[in-house]
């Protein structure tokens, strides 16, 4: 069966579409604003397709953004990983670096001192938790 490019790509765009109509039911929601029976939306808490970021040294996943928050698991240096966004949380200062931005993943926290790339390990600045 040969399909045309162009044709694959709607089938494949249909399948996200179809994939992310769940997701999208879920995580927004109309409610009444309380004594004015308006409705508003609530926004999905992270961004649909998470960016990629990318440890330069094996790191350590937080289930918060500080060092005291329990060790969940690491991501091994090289090793790229979808976040979601960055928040501030303790400061952290190793190879020269020093900042108190930590980016949230699916695991958990890293502190994007050790991510490759600017400050919130090129994340948009916009991409706050």
């Amino acid at each position: 069966m040969t399909v045309r490019p162009i044709t694959r790509v709607a089938l494949v765009g249909a399948g996200a579409l179809a994939l992310l109509g769940p997701l999208t039911a879920t995580t927004a929601a109309a409610v009444s604003d309380t004594g004015r029976g308006a409705g508003r939306m609530l926004a999905a808490p992270y961004a649909v397709e998470p960016y990629a970021v990318e440890p330069y040294e094996t790191v350590n996943v937080r289930s918060g953004p500080a060092r005291s928050y329990d060790k969940v698991g690491s991501v091994a240096a090289g090793q790229p990983r979808g976040a979601y966004c960055w928040t501030r949380g303790e400061t952290i200062s190793d190879n020269g670096y020093t900042n108190n931005v930590w980016v949230k993943l699916l695991e958990g926290y890293v502190s994007a001192v050790y991510l490759k790339g600017d400050a919130y390990g090129d994340l948009p600045a916009s991409a706050t938790c």
